[in-house]
């Protein structure tokens, strides 16, 4: 076991250089690479006080890069900080950036891009399809099939 302060911090700060990460995560990699738990929670503890971890900051990032850039729901988002060991407080405060309405706008983009390649397609199977892309990326019942309803009623596409 690593209990030598110095060795954890070399590995500590050769982590975060790779990528940003939780606590949790920190601690999971410190512990797996044989740092005793004290010292990576009191190293931890350093980092927070001195802004090298915020898990509140990472969970706002990570919640606007993926609502942003996947198109991801809400519901999926969480999902994936939960795997990250984020808590759910960080998450409810990172999440509240994306409104109903935010979210709803880009089901109606995702879903538009795949109804359009799917033309010609007997209506049931596009649907189908279009609600499953939907599902995977999150969206409840209730948006997904909103969504395509009024994709089915759009002539201009």
């Amino acid at each position: 076991m690593i209990d030598d302060t110095e060795e954890a911090r070399r590995i500590a700060l050769n982590l975060l250089n790779h990528s940003a990460r939780t606590e949790s995560q920190l601690r999971e990699k410190l512990v797996a690479r044989g740092v005793t738990e004290q010292v990576a929670d009191d190293l931890i503890d350093r980092y927070r006080e001195v802004g090298l971890v915020d898990d509140a900051a990472f969970a706002k990032s990570m919640a606007g890069a993926h609502f942003r850039d996947k198109k991801l729901a809400r519901r999926e988002i969480s999902m994936r900080m939960q795997r990250k060991g984020l808590q759910r407080d960080d998450i409810d405060e990172a999440l509240s950036q994306i409104s109903d309405e935010d979210e709803h706008d880009a089901a109606f983009e995702l879903a538009r891009a795949r109804w359009i390649r799917l033309e010609g397609r007997e209506p049931a199977a596009r649907t189908r399809t279009v609600v499953s892309m939907l599902a995977r990326k999150g969206y409840g019942p209730d948006v997904a099939y909103s969504v395509v309803d009024r994709l089915s009623r759009d002539t201009d596409l």
